[in-house]
């Protein structure tokens, strides 16, 4: 009854928000939302680190004040975003065609606990701003920040039905929602397992789907970074692991080193490993991980570690149980853990582990690298480390992944982010982000200059009325 009172409510509000609401005004309830959310962005932030065990710092920086960026991004978009275009290929003179962009209608939007607001606003905000409504479905094990979110919305004074919550877990609420024949798409981001199911439910309708889900990226460094830079490339690949107590999709949880460095390499891990500190959620400071999300989530962690020992792979740091600071704590804590010699074949080199565990392996030249990077169920992000620009270029074009990010290069704002196979597909972020909650139609004779039939002005003006009139009550 909640989910087809939110679908009902989002469709009811959809004519109105889309087509008699114009972008300056949607950007307006945008900025007024961005004003209330930086009010209380310390609320979120211990919201955030009590909910799913961030240290508040990270939940501060990286959480909360993330979660505002990607709202102030999609806004900035939008003064590239052209909801009419004309054919690249067509002189001024020979146009006859123009390509309407247009809001897809009534999103169903189920968002994961390990970014919780940064996932609601990469959604939500484009969605809401190309014309489209929603209902937010948040995961089950973060809903404080969702919920605050919510309050916000409703602070900054958005219509009725142009954004609904609910809660609920994922088995019944987002069975429910995903199989709703009223939706016009679903937007995605968790498990590859979920995934799958929610496109099972969706091809019901069929209803477009955009998913972002697993990852198991590698991070693959060549010989030719050299002695002098080598650790340090080593160590931030280890840390970026370890962050957000390894609960993110597209961390380098696979580390490829070639041969002449690969034993400095796992020396450099395992020490990063053993001086990376474990504590309480609201502990202050940067420089430690918290605990994972649930005790199931820890139970997973644990499985896997046991997984690696027993597969043979070499364990040079952390392991099984809770850290000796921790040993005695009710908290989820896991040890940050090494394993190297890993086998591409093995279970903890193709599976998502989402805990802070990192699996080595070496290579012995460029071919063997690409090979080992690609024998994955996975394609969301890849890294490379090399001084070689030809061979970037190469990596970066065969490298089967959504993105691939190199030699600390981050990416841009307003860069794509998504993934293919069992990664997903569709893209969240920037323009390409705000086209994904779009339909694309084409219309002949739509620009004035078009008009070559000879009615009088003030008829065409009623026919205009009458057909919003019309939609309007469809």
């Amino acid at each position: 009854q909640d989910v087809d009172a939110a679908v009902r409510a989002a469709s009811d509000a959809w004519p109105e928000w889309s087509f008699h609401t114009t972008p300056e005004v949607r950007e307006g309830y945008v900025m007024k939302l961005i004003e209330a959310y930086r009010s209380r962005v310390e609320e979120m932030a211990r919201l955030v680190s009590t909910e799913m065990g961030s240290p508040i710092d990270a939940a501060r920086e990286s959480h909360a004040w993330g979660g505002l960026e990607s709202i102030e991004s999609a806004l900035e978009m939008m003064e590239d975003f052209s909801f009419e275009r004309s054919l690249p290929n067509v002189e001024d003179e020979e146009r006859l065609t123009t390509i309407l962009y247009e809001s897809i209608g009534v999103v169903g939007m189920i968002t994961p606990w390990n970014w919780p607001l940064n996932q609601i606003t990469l959604k939500v905000i484009p969605a809401l701003l190309v014309g489209c409504t929603c209902v937010l479905k948040p995961s089950e094990e973060s809903p404080l920040s969702a919920l605050l979110f919510a309050e916000l919305m409703h602070e900054a004074g958005f219509p009725p039905g142009v954004f609904n919550m609910i809660s609920g877990d994922g088995p019944y609420t987002g069975d429910a929602l995903t199989k709703h024949p009223q939706l016009d798409m679903i937007s995605f981001t968790g498990s590859t397992r979920a995934g799958r199911q929610v496109a099972a439910n969706a091809a019901r309708g069929p209803t477009k789907t955009s998913m972002e889900l697993g990852g198991k990226g590698a991070n693959i460094i060549f010989a030719d970074v050299g002695p002098d830079s080598m650790e340090d490339v080593v160590a931030s690949g280890v840390e970026s692991v370890f962050y957000n107590s390894g609960q993110t999709c597209n961390a380098p949880t696979r580390m490829l080193v070639e041969e002449p460095y690969y034993e400095i390499a796992v020396r450099v891990a395992r020490d990063v490993a053993r001086r990376t500190p474990v504590d309480a959620a609201h502990v202050e400071g940067e420089d430690h991980i918290g605990p994972v999300v649930s005790r199931r989530q820890f139970e997973r962690v644990q499985e896997y570690i046991q997984i690696g020992i027993d597969e043979g792979a070499r364990l040079v740091a952390g392991g099984l149980g809770r850290p000796r600071n921790l040993k005695d704590a009710k908290g989820y804590y896991v040890r940050p853990t090494v394993f190297a010699d890993c086998a591409s074949d093995m279970r903890i080199m193709q599976e998502e582990i989402f805990g802070p565990v990192l699996c080595i392996a070496s290579f012995s030249n460029e071919a063997e690298a690409l090979v080992m990077a690609n024998d994955t169920p996975y394609g969301l992000t890849n890294y490379v480390y090399t001084r070689n620009a030809a061979r970037r270029r190469r990596m970066g074009r065969l490298l089967r992944s959504g993105m691939v990010e190199m030699n600390d290069a981050f990416r841009n704002d307003g860069s794509p982010f998504g993934g293919v196979r069992g990664s997903g597909y569709g893209r969240e972020g920037g323009i390409f982000g705000m086209e994904e909650f779009c339909t694309i139609k084409a219309v002949t004779g739509f620009d004035e200059s078009d008009d070559d039939l000879e009615e009088e002005e003030d008829q065409s003006e009623e026919a205009d009325a009458d057909v919003f009139e019309q939609e309007a009550e469809l």
